[in-house]
């Protein structure tokens, strides 16, 4: 999908939305310095094009009860496309994973999981991770605590 080309105020609107997605148009307007009505037209130029992808609150894992935090390397036995989809298709199907990346190199996905407790998490990968089809390595690492979580990417300008 094209993006389109961004210019200097696309890129305050974008900055500005990505650190508090919640300010009112009004708002926005006045921080990138541009009226109501063409912030607005922007904003909704940059939804249609898909460069604003969605909205989300920011929620603390820790006042839910999720306590633990895992990162998981996957390696499965064959990297057919067939194999490849069946199990990211697992993979959607399970809650506690929070986000799924295929990678280039010895694994073929990193997982970040959230469970309420360790034992949690544990019955989690041999009951689901570990009897999946086609996984063949399995490698986690049990964060101790996050040192910066900034959401989206950097946008210049």
């Amino acid at each position: 999908m094209a993006k389109g080309k961004l210019d200097n105020i696309d890129k305050k609107i974008l900055r500005e939305l990505q650190n508090e997605g919640r300010i009112t148009n009004v708002e926005l307007a006045r921080r990138v310095d541009i009226s109501a009505p063409p912030c607005l037209r922007r904003v909704r130029s940059l939804e249609d094009r898909g460069v604003i992808q969605g909205y989300h609150a920011q929620l603390d894992p820790h006042a839910l009860g999720y306590d633990v935090m895992v990162f998981v390397m996957v390696g499965l036995e064959t990297q057919t496309d067939h194999d490849l989809k069946e199990f990211e298709a697992q993979v959607n199907e399970w809650p506690m994973v929070r986000e799924c990346h295929m990678l280039n190199g010895e694994y073929d996905f990193f997982l970040k999981v959230v469970a309420p407790d360790l034992p949690s998490f544990q019955e989690w990968l041999t009951a689901n991770l570990t009897a999946a089809a086609h996984v063949g390595t399995v490698r986690t690492s049990l964060t101790i605590r996050a040192t910066k979580q900034e959401p989206g990417v950097p946008v210049d300008g």
